[in-house]
């Protein structure tokens, strides 16, 4: 019940964020909202460790301002790349291993590899992905495990 509790807070908070109003009217729509959400997410069965995983809630202060700081510096690379009138790409797909244990921490990784600009994952299989890369360099840097590192880490399976 703690996990249904606590889900119903982050979406709360999230709704309060989100609307930059607080009125009455909308703080008692978000909280009745909040709730609904949370008690169907429990009748689901979907409240779960997966579904809700509050566990990262630490190490996710760690992670994302990480990721953050690597879209900045991708996408500063493809505008590089873009801009030079050589268009200097060599599109590659390689396959780049996963070390992370969990559904979720296997989507974050895939879902972070695309979020960097210049890289796209295009399928799983095993514990392996499938990515698309602008350039040879930026498939050299997935193979080198630095992101896959870090989504363990995030995992805390290291």
């Amino acid at each position: 019940m703690g996990r249904v509790i606590s889900m119903a807070i982050v979406l709360l908070v999230f709704w309060l964020t989100l609307s930059g109003h607080y009125t009455t009217f909308l703080i008692t729509s978000g909280v009745i909202s909040a709730v609904a959400i949370a008690l169907l997410a429990y009748r689901m069965d979907v409240a779960d460790r997966e579904g809700h995983p509050i566990h990262l809630g630490l190490s996710a202060l760690t992670y994302w301002p990480w990721l953050v700081w690597q879209i900045i510096l991708s996408a500063l690379n493809v505008t590089r790349i873009i801009i030079n009138p050589s268009l200097p790409i060599s599109p590659t797909l390689t396959r780049v291993k996963m070390s992370q244990k969990t559904d979720v921490a296997r989507v974050t990784y895939a879902n972070s590899i695309t979020l960097t600009p210049g890289t796209i994952s295009v399928d799983i299989e095993g514990d392996e992905i499938l990515v698309h890369a602008i350039t040879r360099d930026n498939a050299s840097d997935l193979e080198a495990g630095g992101m896959d590192r870090r989504c363990t880490q995030f995992e805390g399976s290291v």
